[in-house]
């Protein structure tokens, strides 16, 4: 799973996503891409599970670039505590994901798989997501 090797910062506040991705909004890597269509927090977990569903799909062929990274704790307190005394311990990690965003990018395969596979993947993530073709001009 995804997570920061060191944090400056042990504690983030929730904050929240507005605007649309300007950085990271374009295909880099690959020839095929699934892009945010939302703004949502995503989890390590989500990131993993819908990078495990891609690469099964496709045989491990091709190749796959993971375009987000999960830096942000989230804390939680435990169950049964009441309200007071602090904030939580980090449980996990997200990766705070504006609309428009490229999330996963895939290169060596067919369009047809490369397709097939990254509806997979969104199936896992809790943001709805678009599939992009890289236009070579």
């Amino acid at each position: 799973m995804l997570m920061p090797k060191r944090t400056k910062y042990r504690k983030v506040r929730k904050g929240k996503i507005r605007g649309v991705a300007t950085t990271g909004n374009e295909i880099a890597f690959g020839s095929y891409a699934l892009q945010s269509q939302g703004g949502e927090r995503i989890t390590s977990r989500q990131i993993e599970s819908a990078r495990q569903a891609m690469t099964r799909y496709v045989k491990r062929g091709g190749k796959i670039w993971i375009r987000i990274f999960p830096h942000t704790p989230v804390s939680r307190k435990p169950q049964d505590v009441k309200m007071g005394s602090g904030k939580g311990n980090p449980e996990f990690f997200v990766a705070k994901v504006k609309p428009g965003t490229v999330l996963f990018e895939m290169q060596g395969v067919s369009e047809d798989v490369a397709r097939e596979a990254m509806r997979l993947a969104a199936h896992k993530l809790p943001v709805k997501t678009k599939f992009l073709v890289k236009e070579d001009a």
